[in-house]
């Protein structure tokens, strides 16, 4: 599967509402340092907009004034992630799933940025009870609901 499939539908606008006004902290796998990048980008408007940002990276011991966790299974039990917010290649989308799947408590959601599509890996996160965004941005997203 690569970034030019077409997702499967994604949740109604007003679940996707819903989900962007109760969630608390993301998790942002694949962030960058790098402020021209879009997962940068991205994570900073997050945080401007009130939203605890959980870097997940292993370049990286620090961004945006937080500290970064190399992956998910190294985010302390603690810390409530609402959702993951994926920046990676479509074809470690499943890794990324196994490793949410595998988390003490699970998101509410798991979503892949604009481009990035796996169906194979939304049934897994759907069966898991984890609601699936597919290839949207979610700055784009809370900027149209905000």
């Amino acid at each position: 599967m690569s970034s030019c499939e077409i997702p499967q539908s994604n949740p109604q606008p007003k679940e996707i509402e819903k989900l962007l006004k109760t969630a608390k902290t993301i998790a942002v796998v694949g962030l960058s340092a790098e402020p021209e990048k879009e997962s940068y980008i991205v994570a900073a408007y997050l945080q401007s907009q009130g939203y605890k940002i959980v870097p997940v990276t292993p370049k990286y011991p620090e961004i945006l004034g937080v500290k970064a966790y190399a992956s998910l299974k190294d985010i302390p039990h603690e810390i409530d992630i609402d959702i993951v917010d994926v920046f990676r290649k479509p074809e470690a989308i499943p890794e990324v799933t196994d490793a949410t799947l595998a988390m003490a408590k699970k998101p509410r959601a798991f979503w892949m940025q604009l481009g990035i599509a796996h169906n194979e890996s939304a049934h897994k996160l759907q069966k898991a009870g984890i609601l699936v965004v597919q290839s949207q941005c979610i700055k784009i997203v809370h900027q149209q609901i905000n």
